[in-house]
């Protein structure tokens, strides 16, 4: 088979690559027409604009395989450029086997930073280094920009290096060198970042070392300012092929651009689509404008999607149309029609996860009228980490195995045992493990001496590190600001184990801890990418206390579920975040937590406006379309936010859900209409998906005669009528000692005692309980139900 017509070949071509043109292509053989199209289109400016599922690493590959099979280009005239390493051997791995044959001298398949690496190390001494230049890692980075911190006389607790580092990490991603840093961000780091990125830079040279962005920044550098050296690799690269280009950077988008501006043989690989990474400095105008940057480009769709059903696709295509801000394309599959995309809303968020861990069970025991489904099959995407605890939780209770994609567990993650630790000394004095994580977290001033003079001054007495602590300072042989601090933490461990002892609310106990530590003001302060996250895991944390009596029940709840967790299990279903799922696939996918100011996040629309809310709905796409053959999408009326239950509203993404692709679930349990869910203030949807999810008729709902068989079954009486609860917040003086009531969470108890607003209350199935008396309604009002 020719590789394309004799129209296609270039006037004049060497009668070589003609004898090579002529040969047989296999590798094309199983290629749809765009696909081929875009695997044999070669010479020119070319933006592959796959569609998610639509075999674009497929068809990059085989153009790879089609430069090389038919002496278009040797390999080390081809330049590819992937984002990561993963991604380069999967690539050189497919090429390999296109062709038959062990693809060997490709020096320019890789990452864009290790490229940078090798061209760097060619010409270091064009910016002032050597070429035996060290490549610092973020530590070292934040260690270098502290010296410089401290030295210009800068608060480092006000103004953090690790803020500082972020700050010029933003800046060379637009490749800014110091003084092109526009005058609108003079301003930053206390109006002193500018003049202290270029005293960095400076030490850079003097220490020979780089860092991650240096390595982008210093060769486009010298590609602007030694025209020489662009011509060189210009006429090096004569072909060039760049994977996801929708996540590229300004620095990047500079670097290819310069690099191209020879020949124009670029080829793009991208999806406008899922360009989910501005958060990190991706911009997805850089694809928007491909057509104007390369005029005369060739735009090649690719729209046959082998991954979903047509609802899936349909469902996803209805969010995304959305976005002003696209180049726009159809997908579509020959793929059977499958199960309609599923919608449910649920009372809270701890009922979405036990109901999303029944469905698991479910579909693995193949009881849904589907096929069975493996562990491995299912994943759950959320668009914050803090929402993977109510699963993580949910699971380990049931036994259900699973694995965090992309970052630890809940319990594994740095804050979670950090407060851990503190709130573990607070129960016991005596857990030297615990004290030795916190005596310095956050930052006191108590080196590596002082925590040794504990030890020791412990071990001499026959007493724990906390009485250690004490007995040094007794006799002040730990004073200045470190002393000063460690008498600090010492009267607050004193005091938060005397409030355990006491038997003080726990919750309030738990958050009085992470205040008076200084744990949740370290990283209020911390302005880190990373940091809003941990904060919020810390305030889910707090929210995990609420199913204990006290802290020390928590501490061993989590100890044993941990310990049953070592247990290696090959089938798991996978948790992550949707950011973290980009690239993945799954035959079932639960998309829970589609409330507003949840996602789309109200963080990311607050600092970017449309901009944001546009990447929120790319996201929303990306969730969507990670699924093969069932997603099922859901939303809470009820949340737990800083700390107060709040009234959630439905994603506005729901409503731009095309209404024939979508089945509403009934919610589970008694609520004939309790959520709330469409509220008039909002703007006319284009359906009442979330209405319906939420509205729908219990009685005559599989949901229901779901919840009736399985009342049966256990030897329970058939449920009554539901009824909406209406919960009375002056409802304190209408309880007495002896009272039926219920709650939300905890179901149907008998009312013990009563302090204040507050009710002890003896629950059916939770045990004892103390209760603030807004969360209660009697029995009567919801329908005593006995199970």
């Amino acid at each position: 088979m020719n590789w394309a017509s004799d129209d296609d070949m270039p006037e004049r071509a060497p009668l070589s690559r003609q004898a090579m043109a002529a040969r047989a292509a296999p590798y094309l053989d199983d290629l749809n027409p765009p696909q081929r199209e875009a695997a044999t289109t070669l010479d020119g400016p070319v933006l592959m604009l796959a569609g998610a599922g639509t075999g674009k690493t497929k068809a990059l590959t085989t153009r790879i395989a089609h430069l090389l099979a038919t002496g278009t280009a040797r390999p080390n005239e081809i330049l590819s450029v992937t984002f990561t390493n993963k991604a380069a051997r999967e690539m050189k791995t497919r090429v390999a086997r296109l062709l038959g044959q062990a693809v060997e001298g490709m020096p320019w398949l890789g990452t864009f930073h290790a490229i940078c690496v090798k061209l760097l190390r060619r010409h270091a001494e064009l910016v002032g280094l050597k070429t035996n230049f060290t490549i610092l890692d973020t530590d070292d980075q934040v260690r270098l920009l502290k010296q410089l911190v401290v030295a210009a006389n800068i608060d480092e607790k006000r103004w953090p290096a690790r803020q500082l580092a972020h700050i010029i990490d933003g800046w060379k991603n637009r490749a800014w060198t110091p003084d092109k840093v526009p005058a609108a961000e003079h301003g930053a780091f206390n109006r002193r970042g500018v003049e202290l990125y270029a005293e960095y830079q400076e030490r850079l040279k003097t220490l020979n070392a780089v860092d991650f962005g240096d390595l982008l920044l210093h060769v486009v550098t010298i590609f602007q300012t030694h025209d020489d050296v662009l011509q060189q690799y210009q006429r090096w690269f004569r072909y060039i092929l760049v994977d996801e280009y929708q996540d590229t950077n300004v620095a990047q988008y500079l670097w290819l651009r310069l690099l191209a501006g020879g020949h124009k043989n670029i080829c793009c690989v991208g999806d406008d689509d899922q360009s989910i990474y501005g958060w990190r400095g991706a911009e997805v105008g850089n694809i928007l404008r491909f057509e104007k940057d390369f005029p005369g480009a060739r735009v090649i769709r690719l729209e046959q999607n082998y991954r979903s059903t047509p609802h899936i696709l349909a469902a996803a295509s209805g969010v995304i149309e959305g976005n002003q801000g696209r180049l726009g394309k159809t997908l579509f599959t020959d793929l059977s029609e499958g199960e309609k995309v599923r919608l449910i809303g649920h009372w809270d968020g701890e009922e979405e996860a036990r109901w999303i861990g029944e469905e698991i069970e479910a579909m693995q025991g193949g009881t849904r009228g589907m096929r069975p489904f493996s562990l491995n099959d299912m994943a759950i995407l959320v668009r914050a980490s803090h929402q993977m605890r109510a699963f993580e939780d949910r699971f380990l209770t049931i036994g259900l195995p699973y694995r965090v994609i992309g970052g630890p567990r809940f319990y594994e993650r740095m804050e979670i045992r950090d407060a851990m630790a503190y709130f573990r000394v607070s129960v016991s004095p005596d857990d030297d493990l615990a004290f030795e994580r916190i005596v310095n977290t956050p930052k006191r001033g108590l080196g590596d001496k002082a925590q040794q003079k504990i030890q020791v001054a412990a071990r001499s007495n026959g007493v724990n590190l906390v009485e250690g602590a004490r007995l040094l300072l007794a006799a002040k042989e730990i004073g200045g600001k470190g002393g000063t601090e460690l008498a600090k933490l010492i009267d607050g461990i004193d005091r938060w184990h005397a409030l355990v002892r006491a038997g003080v609310d726990h919750i309030e106990t738990a958050e009085q801890i992470l205040e008076e530590s200084g744990y949740t003001e370290h990283w209020q302060n911390d302005k880190t990418p990373e940091a809003p996250g941990r904060l919020e895991n810390l305030k889910e944390l707090v929210k995990a206390l609420e199913s204990f009596e006290n802290l020390q029940g928590f501490l061993e709840h989590v100890s044993l579920i941990m310990d049953n967790e070592s247990e290696e299990t090959e089938d798991k279903v996978s948790i992550m975040t949707l950011h973290a799922a980009k690239g993945l696939e799954f035959p079932v996918v639960f998309l829970p937590g589609w409330e507003d100011g949840l996602f789309p996040s109200q963080r990311s629309m607050d600092e970017s406006g449309l901009k944001g809310l546009e990447e929120e709905r790319r996201l929303a796409y990306v969730g969507i379309t990670r699924a093969e053959e069932l997603a099922t999408i859901s939303f809470a009326a009820n949340r737990r936010v800083y700390g107060q239950w709040q009234s959630q509203l439905p994603s506005r993404f729901i409503d731009e859900l095309p209404a024939d692709h979508v089945e509403v679930l009934t919610p589970p349990g008694l609520y004939g209409g309790g959520f709330g869910a469409a509220a008039p203030e909002m703007s006319a949807p284009r359906s009442d998906l979330h209405d319906k999810a939420s509205r729908a008729d219990v009685y005559n709902s599989p949901g229901w005669k779901r919840l009736q068989t399985r009342a049966q079954g256990r030897g329970m009486s058939q449920p009554s009528e539901a009824r909406n609860v209406v919960i009375d917040l002056d409802a304190v003086s209408a309880f007495t000692v002896g009272d039926r009531v219920f709650h939300q969470k905890f179901g149907y108890g008998e009312i013990t005692g009563i302090e204040g607003d507050k009710l002890d209350i003896a629950f059916d199935k939770a045990g004892e309980k103390k209760v603030v008396a807004k969360f209660i309604t009697a029995a009567e009002s919801a329908g005593d139900v006995p199970f």
